[in-house]
């Protein structure tokens, strides 16, 4: 599609072949005591790509003393939604990254104890958002659950780029590293003692209409669901920015396992 020249930067969105690859676990790094990142091998991986930074994958997971899954097996574990970090289509090697929630979770649980070799299903990504083009200023905000796409965003950016990030965690000293070029701001967030997200939306809350970033801005924000409606206050009330170019989702819901993030 070609870019509107009237505008700095573009989202299209688009529908991908909806693939099911299988894979394995291949190793673990823990990033924090709650965060880790895990990496997935595979032959079926292979060709595998995700055009949108923000895009979601469904990840299944079967039980971790299963020897061998199936398709069928894989495809009747529980699964959730992650967002791809980065791969590599000709290794057939896939990134992704956990939040620990405490010892539960089926996703938690899996990148916590899983064995080394544990079989892992991986379909989509279904639908991506693409970024055509590059904003004047970028202003990304989400809890942990959005950190891999905000790392993506920050990739597209480049070295020279400018604008905002905050990023919700538990406490100080539980900061998750970001890495951010220096015309970025990055701010850690501290939750404490309030229900994830909130902390987060305070933030939001004190940017006013004053606050808005010159030029053409791109905002992604992005954690759990309740943060959608004061991230459009701020967007789209507040700064009056196009709500085409901007990306506002609940990626989880408090009390509801099964929730996905709209694509």
């Amino acid at each position: 599609m070609e870019i509107d020249q009237t505008m700095a930067f573009t989202l299209t969105k688009t529908r991908n072949d909806l693939v099911f690859r299988r894979a394995a676990l291949a190793d673990r790094t823990w990033l924090t005591d709650h965060y880790l990142r895990v990496r997935l091998v595979g032959e079926e991986l292979r060709g595998f790509t995700s055009p949108g930074a923000d895009d979601h994958i469904r990840v299944f997971f079967p039980p971790h003393d299963q020897p061998f899954a199936s398709v069928e097996q894989l495809r009747a574990a529980p699964s959730r939604e992650y967002t791809p970090l980065t791969w590599d289509p000709d290794a057939g090697e896939l990134e992704l990254e956990f939040v620990g929630h405490d010892g539960d979770g089926v996703g938690a649980t899996w990148a916590w104890q899983a064995p080394i070799g544990a079989p892992v299903g991986i379909g989509g990504p279904r639908g991506s958002t693409v970024l055509q083009g590059r904003p004047d200023v970028w202003f990304l905000a989400g809890d942990e659950t959005a950190i891999p796409a905000i790392r993506r965003f920050l990739a597209l950016a480049g070295p020279h780029a400018t604008g905002r990030v905050l990023i919700e965690v538990p406490e100080p000293g539980r900061e998750v590293p970001v890495a951010h070029p220096s015309g970025v701001e990055l701010e850690y967030v501290h939750r404490k003692d309030l229900p994830a997200g909130e902390a987060l939306i305070e933030r939001l809350n004190q940017f006013g209409t004053s606050d808005r970033p010159t030029g053409d801005v791109f905002v992604f924000i992005a954690a759990e669901r309740s943060v959608v409606k004061p991230g459009r206050a701020l967007v789209l009330d507040r700064w009056g920015l196009d709500p085409d170019q901007t990306i506002i989702k609940g990626y989880w819901a408090r009390g509801n396992d099964t929730y996905h993030a709209p694509h």
